[in-house]
Protein backbone atom coordinates (compact mmCIF):
# COMPACT_ATOMS: atom_id res chain seq x y z
CA UNK A 1 0.00 0.00 0.00
CA UNK A 2 1.08 3.26 -0.74
CA UNK A 3 0.59 6.73 0.55
CA UNK A 4 1.21 10.61 0.42
CA UNK A 5 2.77 12.26 3.50
CA UNK A 6 0.98 15.99 3.45
CA UNK A 7 2.23 19.14 5.05
CA UNK A 8 5.59 20.73 5.51
CA UNK A 9 5.91 19.05 9.52
CA UNK A 10 4.90 15.62 8.97
CA UNK A 11 7.42 15.79 5.56
CA UNK A 12 10.53 17.03 7.30
CA UNK A 13 9.94 14.70 10.15
CA UNK A 14 9.74 11.72 7.63
CA UNK A 15 12.69 12.51 5.73
CA UNK A 16 14.54 13.27 9.32
CA UNK A 17 13.21 9.45 10.77
CA UNK A 18 15.03 7.80 7.49
CA UNK A 19 11.44 6.97 5.81
CA UNK A 20 11.77 5.79 2.07
CA UNK A 21 10.40 8.40 -0.16
CA UNK A 22 9.94 8.26 -3.64
CA UNK A 23 9.89 12.19 -4.53
CA UNK A 24 8.97 15.66 -3.13
CA UNK A 25 6.61 17.58 -4.93
CA UNK A 26 7.08 21.25 -4.56
CA UNK A 27 4.55 24.08 -5.25
CA UNK A 28 6.47 26.81 -7.83
CA UNK A 29 7.07 29.62 -5.45
CA UNK A 30 6.71 28.30 -1.81
CA UNK A 31 9.12 29.63 0.59
CA UNK A 32 9.80 29.43 4.15
CA UNK A 33 10.33 25.88 5.97
CA UNK A 34 10.25 24.58 2.46
CA UNK A 35 14.30 25.75 1.85
CA UNK A 36 14.67 23.09 4.93
CA UNK A 37 12.58 20.59 3.41
CA UNK A 38 14.86 20.76 -0.26
CA UNK A 39 18.12 20.94 1.88
CA UNK A 40 16.96 17.72 3.65
CA UNK A 41 15.97 16.05 0.60
CA UNK A 42 19.18 16.57 -1.13
CA UNK A 43 21.06 15.41 1.76
CA UNK A 44 19.52 12.31 1.58
CA UNK A 45 19.11 12.28 -2.49
CA UNK A 46 15.47 12.23 -2.58
CA UNK A 47 14.39 13.54 -5.93
CA UNK A 48 13.14 16.96 -5.55
CA UNK A 49 10.11 18.31 -8.30
CA UNK A 50 8.64 22.09 -8.64
CA UNK A 51 4.61 21.31 -9.67
CA UNK A 52 1.76 24.05 -10.18
CA UNK A 53 0.05 24.57 -6.63
CA UNK A 54 -3.16 23.39 -8.93
CA UNK A 55 -1.38 19.84 -8.74
CA UNK A 56 -0.96 19.48 -5.32
CA UNK A 57 -4.28 20.64 -4.61
CA UNK A 58 -5.91 17.78 -7.18
CA UNK A 59 -3.84 14.96 -4.76
CA UNK A 60 -4.32 16.71 -1.53
CA UNK A 61 -6.73 14.55 0.75
CA UNK A 62 -6.02 16.32 3.50
CA UNK A 63 -6.87 19.70 1.80
CA UNK A 64 -3.52 21.26 3.75
CA UNK A 65 -0.76 19.84 1.97
CA UNK A 66 1.12 23.39 2.72
CA UNK A 67 3.23 23.94 -0.56
CA UNK A 68 4.27 20.55 -0.06
CA UNK A 69 3.68 16.36 -1.07
CA UNK A 70 6.21 13.71 0.00
CA UNK A 71 5.39 10.46 -1.68
CA UNK A 72 6.22 7.41 0.01
CA UNK A 73 5.36 3.93 1.02
CA UNK A 74 2.28 3.99 3.74
CA UNK A 75 3.56 3.59 7.30
CA UNK A 76 4.12 -0.01 8.03
CA UNK A 77 2.17 -1.74 11.15
CA UNK A 78 3.88 -3.45 14.01
CA UNK A 79 2.85 -6.30 15.95
CA UNK A 80 2.01 -6.25 19.56
CA UNK A 81 5.23 -7.80 20.20
CA UNK A 82 7.34 -5.26 18.44
CA UNK A 83 5.71 -2.58 21.02
CA UNK A 84 7.02 -5.15 24.20
CA UNK A 85 10.21 -5.65 23.17
CA UNK A 86 10.18 -1.87 22.23
CA UNK A 87 9.71 -1.33 26.11
CA UNK A 88 12.36 -4.23 27.03
CA UNK A 89 14.86 -1.96 24.95
CA UNK A 90 14.33 1.13 26.90
CA UNK A 91 14.55 -0.96 30.10
CA UNK A 92 10.83 0.33 30.80
CA UNK A 93 7.74 -1.26 32.15
CA UNK A 94 5.17 -1.13 28.79
CA UNK A 95 3.22 1.68 28.39
CA UNK A 96 0.72 1.00 25.54
CA UNK A 97 -2.27 2.78 24.51
CA UNK A 98 -5.31 0.85 23.35
CA UNK A 99 -8.53 2.44 20.86
CA UNK A 100 -11.49 0.37 20.50
CA UNK A 101 -13.60 2.20 17.71
CA UNK A 102 -11.68 5.15 16.91
CA UNK A 103 -13.32 6.12 13.92
CA UNK A 104 -11.69 9.46 13.14
CA UNK A 105 -8.39 10.01 11.26
CA UNK A 106 -7.66 13.14 13.55
CA UNK A 107 -8.59 11.87 16.54
CA UNK A 108 -6.53 8.97 16.05
CA UNK A 109 -3.60 11.07 14.66
CA UNK A 110 -4.03 13.35 17.67
CA UNK A 111 -3.96 10.53 20.16
CA UNK A 112 -0.40 9.82 18.25
CA UNK A 113 0.60 12.66 18.57
CA UNK A 114 0.04 13.25 22.75
CA UNK A 115 1.59 9.25 22.99
CA UNK A 116 4.88 10.14 21.74
CA UNK A 117 4.80 12.90 23.95
CA UNK A 118 4.47 11.14 26.60
CA UNK A 119 6.41 8.55 25.87
CA UNK A 120 3.99 5.49 25.34
CA UNK A 121 5.78 2.41 23.61
CA UNK A 122 3.15 2.25 21.00
CA UNK A 123 -0.44 2.29 19.99
CA UNK A 124 -3.00 -0.75 19.21
CA UNK A 125 -6.01 -0.53 16.99
CA UNK A 126 -8.12 -3.14 15.36
CA UNK A 127 -8.60 -3.69 11.79
CA UNK A 128 -12.35 -3.32 11.64
CA UNK A 129 -14.34 -0.15 12.62
CA UNK A 130 -11.02 1.94 13.41
CA UNK A 131 -9.22 4.45 11.55
CA UNK A 132 -5.90 3.60 10.13
CA UNK A 133 -2.50 5.49 9.21
CA UNK A 134 -4.25 7.49 6.55
CA UNK A 135 -2.48 10.54 5.18
CA UNK A 136 -5.03 12.76 7.93
CA UNK A 137 -4.12 10.93 10.73
CA UNK A 138 -0.29 11.48 9.78
CA UNK A 139 -0.43 14.93 9.33
CA UNK A 140 -2.57 15.38 12.44
CA UNK A 141 -0.21 13.60 14.25
CA UNK A 142 2.75 16.04 13.48
CA UNK A 143 5.21 13.78 12.88
CA UNK A 144 4.19 11.40 15.65
CA UNK A 145 3.06 8.50 13.18
CA UNK A 146 7.43 8.23 12.21
CA UNK A 147 8.16 7.32 16.06
CA UNK A 148 5.32 6.08 17.53
CA UNK A 149 4.58 2.49 16.11
CA UNK A 150 0.90 1.46 15.93
CA UNK A 151 -0.23 -2.52 15.83
CA UNK A 152 -3.34 -3.21 14.20
CA UNK A 153 -4.96 -7.03 15.21
CA UNK A 154 -7.40 -8.65 14.07
CA UNK A 155 -9.13 -9.39 17.39
CA UNK A 156 -8.57 -6.62 20.09
CA UNK A 157 -9.81 -8.71 22.86
CA UNK A 158 -7.55 -11.45 22.18
CA UNK A 159 -4.55 -9.15 21.63
CA UNK A 160 -5.62 -7.75 25.17
CA UNK A 161 -5.77 -11.28 26.86
CA UNK A 162 -2.33 -12.38 25.38
CA UNK A 163 -0.94 -8.99 27.04
CA UNK A 164 -2.33 -9.65 30.28
CA UNK A 165 -0.57 -13.22 30.25
CA UNK A 166 2.32 -11.41 29.79
CA UNK A 167 1.53 -8.99 33.08
CA UNK A 168 0.25 -5.96 31.20
CA UNK A 169 -2.48 -4.33 33.00
CA UNK A 170 -5.79 -2.37 31.51
CA UNK A 171 -7.34 0.55 32.68
CA UNK A 172 -10.36 1.42 30.55
CA UNK A 173 -12.27 4.78 30.42
CA UNK A 174 -15.54 4.51 31.24
CA UNK A 175 -17.94 7.45 31.58
CA UNK A 176 -19.78 4.76 34.34
CA UNK A 177 -16.70 3.76 36.21
CA UNK A 178 -16.79 4.64 40.03
CA UNK A 179 -13.13 4.63 40.29
CA UNK A 180 -11.70 8.47 39.48
CA UNK A 181 -8.79 8.15 37.55
CA UNK A 182 -6.42 9.72 39.67
CA UNK A 183 -6.83 6.63 41.76
CA UNK A 184 -5.57 4.10 39.36
CA UNK A 185 -1.85 2.80 39.70
CA UNK A 186 -0.01 2.96 36.18
CA UNK A 187 3.20 2.73 37.21
CA UNK A 188 4.09 -1.04 36.01
CA UNK A 189 3.21 -2.60 32.44
CA UNK A 190 0.33 -0.89 31.65
CA UNK A 191 -2.39 -0.19 28.71
CA UNK A 192 -4.81 2.74 28.72
CA UNK A 193 -7.76 1.90 26.26
CA UNK A 194 -9.90 4.78 25.44
CA UNK A 195 -13.06 4.49 23.16
CA UNK A 196 -14.94 6.61 20.79
CA UNK A 197 -16.62 9.42 22.33
CA UNK A 198 -20.02 8.08 20.84
CA UNK A 199 -20.44 4.69 22.46
CA UNK A 200 -16.91 4.22 24.52
CA UNK A 201 -15.73 1.17 24.53
CA UNK A 202 -17.53 -1.94 23.39
CA UNK A 203 -18.86 -4.23 25.65
CA UNK A 204 -16.53 -7.36 25.23
CA UNK A 205 -13.47 -5.15 25.55
CA UNK A 206 -14.73 -3.13 28.92
CA UNK A 207 -14.82 -6.69 29.82
CA UNK A 208 -11.59 -7.66 29.61
CA UNK A 209 -10.21 -4.46 31.21
CA UNK A 210 -8.82 -5.05 34.37
CA UNK A 211 -9.94 -1.78 35.88
CA UNK A 212 -12.41 0.80 34.74
CA UNK A 213 -11.62 4.73 35.58
CA UNK A 214 -13.72 7.65 35.01
CA UNK A 215 -12.72 10.99 34.40
CA UNK A 216 -14.57 13.51 36.42
CA UNK A 217 -17.25 15.87 34.01
CA UNK A 218 -18.58 19.32 35.87
CA UNK A 219 -20.14 20.50 33.04
CA UNK A 220 -23.49 19.61 30.88
CA UNK A 221 -21.41 17.51 28.30
CA UNK A 222 -20.92 14.31 29.66
CA UNK A 223 -18.49 13.12 27.49
CA UNK A 224 -15.17 14.19 26.06
CA UNK A 225 -13.56 14.04 22.52
CA UNK A 226 -11.84 10.34 22.54
CA UNK A 227 -8.29 12.09 21.69
CA UNK A 228 -8.50 14.28 24.97
CA UNK A 229 -9.64 11.72 27.13
CA UNK A 230 -6.59 9.73 25.90
CA UNK A 231 -3.99 12.43 26.88
CA UNK A 232 -5.44 12.78 30.51
CA UNK A 233 -4.81 9.58 30.99
CA UNK A 234 -1.62 9.08 29.76
CA UNK A 235 -0.12 12.21 31.46
CA UNK A 236 -1.53 10.70 34.87
CA UNK A 237 0.39 7.65 34.41
CA UNK A 238 3.39 9.94 33.13
CA UNK A 239 2.92 11.79 36.36
CA UNK A 240 3.62 8.62 38.52
CA UNK A 241 5.71 6.83 36.24
CA UNK A 242 8.26 9.81 36.52
CA UNK A 243 7.61 9.57 40.63
CA UNK A 244 6.01 12.90 40.60
CA UNK A 245 3.84 14.57 43.77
Amino acid sequence: MSGNIEGRNPVIEAIKSGREIDKILIAGGAEGSIAKIKALARERGIPLLEVDRAKLNGMSETGAHQGVIAMAAARGYVSPDDILKRAEERGEPPFIIVLDEITDPHNLGSVLRTANAAGAHGVIIPKRRSAGLTEVAAKTSAGAVEYTPVARVSNLADTIDRLKKKNVWFYGASQNAEVCYTKADYRGAVGIVVGSEGGGMGRLIAEKCDFLVAIPMAGEINSLNASVAAGILMYEAVRQRRGSA
